[in-house]
């Protein structure tokens, strides 16, 4: 079981995924926050994420718009 329980990240080859260590979703979080994207997880709230053009904000922000259309 993940160290978050409501992890819904389905990347698990990912190395800050939180099967593997015991940190939670931080690891992930802060690389996401130093890169200006947004985590797999929040992906996940919207229809058809996988096949969005990247992770960076505006890439999430397109896709809500896009979704509330």
């Amino acid at each position: 079981m993940p160290s978050s329980p409501f992890c819904t990240c389905g990347n698990l080859n990912c190395p800050l995924h939180p099967t593997k260590h015991d940190q939670g979703c931080a690891p992930c979080i802060q690389k996401n926050l130093r890169l200006r994207e947004v985590p797999n997880c929040f992906f996940n709230l919207l229809d058809h994420p996988e096949g969005r053009p990247g992770d960076s904000l505006e890439d999430f922000a397109k896709l809500v718009l896009a979704e509330e259309r």
